[in-house]
């Protein structure tokens, strides 16, 4: 390709790429899975590209009760999809965290994470074929490690079981019966403990078996095994593969269980260098005044123009939130800005005041005719 068609029509996009770190997203969406299982999803106000490797984990900073707790969760979406992130948590019986996100987090709320981290993934034991095996929420790492490989259109011979308790109790079962209908790479089997009156179910009844597995994967013994489950679930599996003679090298497993000593000790400092910048930053605050809708909001310098009206509970419409489409144009009638767009402004727009509000920063206080 020559010079001119490289700067003509590959222009890049002023974006940023995740990093190990304390970063502040927004709850964007809630997806209730089954009865008990929701999927939370994540953005951040400015274009960031979650890249991460599939299997990997965030640490979630809440407070509870006044407390700090840190907690972490899988990653379940792919990072083939890179402007945001979801989680998927199982309310437990007396589990703090996962009932406090059940009852507090909404749509809109504001988090913050640690991560990614792990090395439980697919990118670093990369094998032409793979054996999937979870039991219950488990499937939320190998589900990050499928998506990728179907979103990717990658040619990995895949073999996906999975165990719960009920039919209705089956995480992402549409989306699992959707990817097994389009390619002929991703061979689904769902295995459930038990049905409930009136339940239709023609799959795989009881708990995993040798020769259960012997049915689902012939050939499993030549496959790279990524595991996840409750450990009752984990520990069958070992014992049933180390009886059939299966080359541990090759086997991978993710367990739950408290967040790693190691890693909380990295989110605490980073909440901790967190909390000075937010002390110093109050004493920098400057308010946005939205004209028309006869708002106001204090924000920290560098916030964009976007965040700073949900903060003030007003929504500006966006599409790409990239400053590429223009949607999000609103006038600066008085006040510090700095814009980084993307070509969704022409240069008389800006002559005459207007800015893209999703990637324009404020640097003061700030009137907008909106």
């Amino acid at each position: 390709m020559n010079s001119f068609a490289s700067t003509e029509f590959l222009n890049p996009i002023n974006t940023q790429t995740w990093a190990n770190g304390r970063h502040l997203v927004r709850c964007h969406k809630i997806i209730q899975e089954t009865q008990d299982v929701r999927t939370y999803c994540f953005t951040m106000q400015q274009p960031v590209l979650f890249f991460f490797k599939p299997g990997q984990f965030v640490t979630m900073e809440l407070e509870i009760d006044g407390e700090q707790v840190m907690r972490s969760y899988t990653i379940s979406s792919a990072p083939s999809i890179p402007y945001s992130f979801s989680v998927t948590v199982k309310r437990v019986a007396g589990g703090v965290v996962s009932n406090w996100l059940h009852d507090n987090l909404q749509e809109g709320d504001l988090v913050a994470v640690h991560g990614p981290v792990g090395q439980f993934n697919c990118i670093d034991h990369s094998a032409d074929k793979v054996l999937f095996l979870s039991g219950g929420v488990g499937i939320t790492p190998v589900m990050s490690m499928a998506r990728w490989f179907f979103n990717t259109n990658s040619d990995v011979d895949m073999v996906f079981a999975h165990s719960a308790r009920t039919p209705s109790d089956i995480i992402y079962r549409a989306e699992l019966d959707y990817m097994s209908t389009r390619i002929d790479n991703f061979k689904l089997h769902l295995i459930c403990e038990r049905t409930e009156t009136g339940q239709i179910w023609g799959g795989y009844r009881g708990y995993l078996t040798r020769e259960m597995l012997q049915l689902i994967a012939p050939d499993f013994l030549d496959r790279e095994i990524f595991c996840c489950g409750p450990t009752p679930y984990m520990r069958a599996v070992r014992q049933l593969l180390q009886e059939a003679g299966y080359d541990f090298s090759r086997y991978h497993e993710e367990s739950f269980g408290a967040t790693p000593a190691s890693d909380i000790a990295v989110a605490e400092g980073h909440a901790a260098e967190a909390m000075e910048r937010d002390e110093e930053a109050v004493e920098e605050a400057h308010w946005v005044t939205f004209q028309e809708s006869g708002k106001s909001v204090q924000v920290a310098g560098g916030i964009t123009l976007h965040e700073a009206a949900v903060n003030a509970d007003l929504t500006i419409p966006k599409a790409c939130g990239m400053g590429v489409c223009g949607t999000c144009r609103v006038r600066v009638l008085e006040g510090e800005t700095t814009m980084e767009h993307n070509g969704g402004i022409s240069e008389e727009e800006i002559a005459e005041g207007y800015v893209l509000s999703c990637c324009t920063t404020v640097k003061g206080s700030v009137e907008v005719e909106y």
